[in-house]
């Protein structure tokens, strides 16, 4: 894939070192007296380094690289402890990347590790998360989950005239979702891909109702970062059964393979149903 990464200049470098503790997430080492990027799945090329190279050997480029990985980088800023973590955070926080900041607090709470303070930290048994990004807030309101007290009622006002929405959840994103979220917790999963609540009239009542939604689009987004939370989601959560609901244009397929290949390596045996939708909306038989 292609994405944005660092690029040293080895003619520049002068190999002082500099860069290395400003790269929290371990991507850095001066090997041979030069800054070498040990590893793509380090970095994620938003250049939190480039203010301390004293030379100017550190810019950032775009080329194939392998996909950054949030959770093997917070492997590596862990045993540096809090200070280290939190600079993790502050750099996550400081560039908007919400995403990659929920999943690291969601990593450090499956380690028992505390949250620094004025970022994200479980409350409720889970339900909720303070600070980061308010998107990305867990929410549960399922009937078997505790509703905080001032939350507003989810369906509309009866005799409305509006549709009960079947949403019983928040974030949806696959990106956002925490494999820890209470909600997934013995839960009948929906991987739905982005068009087809768009396409599908009736997907709140024969879709979503009594599932758990999680949305991604197979075409555009990290299918590999997909793959590796849906494996985790599968192997940790105890979810009971998985449909995916996609469209019927090719391109969309490749959830369902993504989906399969998430449930072999979670090594769980999880009941799977596909579910085809036309662009005009109907469902494909069968």
């Amino acid at each position: 894939m292609r994405r944005e990464m660092i690029r040293i200049d080895e003619e520049k470098c002068t190999g002082c070192g500099e860069c290395v503790p400003n790269c929290p997430e371990g991507a850095l080492q001066i090997i041979d007296g030069t800054a070498r990027l040990v590893s793509d799945l380090f970095c994620d090329g938003l250049g939190a380094c480039i203010g301390h190279c004293p030379e100017g050997a550190i810019e950032v480029e775009e080329r194939e690289a392998g996909p950054y990985d949030e959770r093997r980088v917070m492997e590596n800023v862990i045993p540096h402890g809090a200070n280290t973590i939190r600079a993790h955070l502050e750099h996550l926080q400081g560039h908007g990347q919400d995403d990659l900041l929920a999943e690291a607090i969601a990593c450090l709470g499956e380690k028992g590790i505390a949250v620094p303070e004025g970022f994200a930290a479980p409350r409720d048994g889970g339900r909720g998360l303070h600070g980061g990004c308010p998107g990305a807030k867990i929410v549960d309101r399922r009937e078997n989950a505790a509703v905080p007290p001032d939350a507003p009622p989810h369906d509309p006002v009866p005799g409305s005239g509006f549709r009960h929405s079947a949403l019983r959840q928040w974030p949806v994103q696959i990106n956002l979702v925490p494999p820890n979220a209470p909600f997934l917790r013995g839960a009948d999963l929906l991987v739905a891909a982005d068009c087809v609540p768009f396409a599908h009239a009736g997907f709140h009542e024969e879709l979503l109702a009594g599932r758990v939604l999680l949305v991604g689009c197979p075409k555009f987004d990290d299918t590999s970062r997909y793959r590796e939370k849906l494996a985790e989601i599968f192997r940790t959560a105890g979810i009971r059964s998985v449909t995916v609901a996609h469209m019927e244009v090719p391109c969309c397929n490749g959830i369902v393979n993504l989906v399969k290949d998430a449930v072999a390596a979670s090594g769980r045996i999880v009941p799977m149903a596909d579910v085809t939708v036309r662009i005009d909306g109907t469902v494909l038989p069968g």
